[in-house]
């Protein structure tokens, strides 16, 4: 009732009992120029094209002296000089509700999967603040995702923000999918930013199921859609996922990808004029990335973990986008290519991932347990080689000559079928069972 009266609230507070009116003046690329209306950035405006063509939903991204940058959320088909332009909301809002767990919405929160319409849900602005720094609970409980290798390895914590990092076609999707599948959350909010359409419904049917889908809300923005509507696909997203919280929900928030996202940043800085810095992507990029992690995380309620994917081009861990995220998040969990060549799945790089929360949240036996395990991982790494060609002799390190006597013992404890789950007690004594820490 409350939130329903809010909304109501907010609807006649921004009522416009007069509505201006502009013209299109100018398009350029993805930019449509308008004159005679004034209106904020990120204002919602819809250009009147005519009696066959449909009326044309576009964003406002900039301004240059008197004339709107306005860019299409679909396509600008039917867009001509002197179309007319009407200010439809100085901000946009998303329905939320108990009722959007099960759906697949677009950008904008509206429904893709043919179900109910969402008309009669209450509504919340987009674009909301990261709590404040001292309203946040600390982060002091171990959030169980039910995969051995990050449970055992790499322990998240409640409220903690963690980027998977791969390239393309390492099983980035597959391991969401496990996630939003076996973590022990009450609701999973997946933004597909990006994709491809063949694999969303794929990810739904075969990675997520209708177990975890009855428990999720997904936002679903394919990569054919113009760079408008994939960047605020990953703010519907996140709204949503922070009305959860408030309501005393725990949440799983994942994003697939963050660099699809700031490629989609990266198009309309371009457009409105921007001028690139690094590797051609403006600031405003590098500005708006650590905005939308921070709203994840502890609340004063409740708690949001979070996982960003982070595509790598060429597998490259310092591209721009993938530097600016490890910098940002509470841990990084790399994919990696020649482990999923192995059928080691999932491909988790365990040498090459961190939880900075780790060492806070587990028992020393288990800190203890996981740095030996450690030390024979990297021993086989370093060691592959001459152990490969017979030239090791037994013996000479007994670091390594342990790790060539478990080898086949981790591999099996860091592999896990896609469907099978293990609670947090089970992972954790198994560690302890296999490097013999008491």
């Amino acid at each position: 009732m409350t939130l329903a009266w809010n909304d109501l609230s907010d609807r006649i507070r921004n009522a416009d009992p007069v509505r201006s009116v502009g013209r299109v003046t100018n398009l350029v690329g993805m930019i449509i120029e308008v004159r005679g209306l004034a209106a904020p950035v990120g204002s919602l405006c819809r250009i009147e094209t005519g009696r066959q063509d449909p009326a044309v939903l576009c964003e406002v991204v900039g301004f240059h002296d008197d004339t709107l940058l306005v860019m299409p959320y679909q396509t600008a088909t039917g867009v001509a000089p002197g179309c007319r332009v009407t200010l439809e909301a100085t901000q946009l809002t998303v329905p939320v509700g108990p009722e959007l767990l099960g759906r697949v919405l677009d950008g904008l929160g509206r429904p893709l999967d043919g179900g109910p319409p969402l008309s009669k849900l209450a509504r919340r602005r987009l674009g909301g603040r990261p709590p404040s720094a001292l309203e946040r609970r600390r982060t002091d409980e171990v959030m169980s995702t039910g995969i051995r290798s990050l449970d055992g390895m790499i322990t998240a914590a409640r409220g903690q923000r963690l980027g998977i990092f791969a390239g393309s076609g390492v099983g980035k999707s597959v391991l969401l999918g496990m996630l939003a599948r076996q973590a022990s959350v009450e609701v999973n909010v997946l933004a597909l930013i990006g994709e491809r359409g063949r694999e969303v419904r794929e990810f739904i049917e075969r990675d997520l199921g209708p177990d975890g889908l009855a428990r999720s809300v997904i936002i679903v923005v394919t990569s054919d859609e113009s760079a408008v509507m994939r960047a605020k696909g990953a703010d519907t997203a996140m709204t949503i996922a922070e009305y959860f919280r408030e309501t005393d929900r725990e949440v799983l928030f994942m994003m697939d990808s963050a660099t699809r996202y700031a490629m989609a940043l990266r198009e309309i800085g371009l457009a409105a004029g921007e001028p690139p810095t690094t590797k051609g992507y403006p600031p405003s990029v590098f500005a708006a990335l650590p905005k939308l992690c921070e709203r994840a995380g502890w609340s004063a309620v409740n708690s949001m973990t979070a996982f960003f994917t982070v595509l790598i081009e060429g597998d490259d861990i310092q591209d721009p986008v993938g530097d600016a995220m490890r910098s940002i998040l509470d841990g990084h969990v790399m994919l990696s290519r020649d482990l999923a060549r192995q059928h080691h799945y999932p491909a988790i790089d365990v040498l090459g991932s961190v939880s900075r929360l780790r060492n806070d949240i587990v028992d020393k036996q288990d800190i203890e347990a996981g740095a030996r395990l450690m030390r024979w991982l990297k021993a086989l790494e370093d060691n592959r080689d001459l152990v490969n060609i017979g030239a090791y002799v037994a013996g000479s390190d007994p670091v390594l000559d342990e790790a060539l006597q478990r080898e086949g013992d981790v591999r099996e404890f860091l592999t896990q079928g896609i469907t099978e789950g293990t609670q947090l007690t089970d992972t954790l004594g198994r560690l302890r069972r296999l490097t013999g820490v008491a």
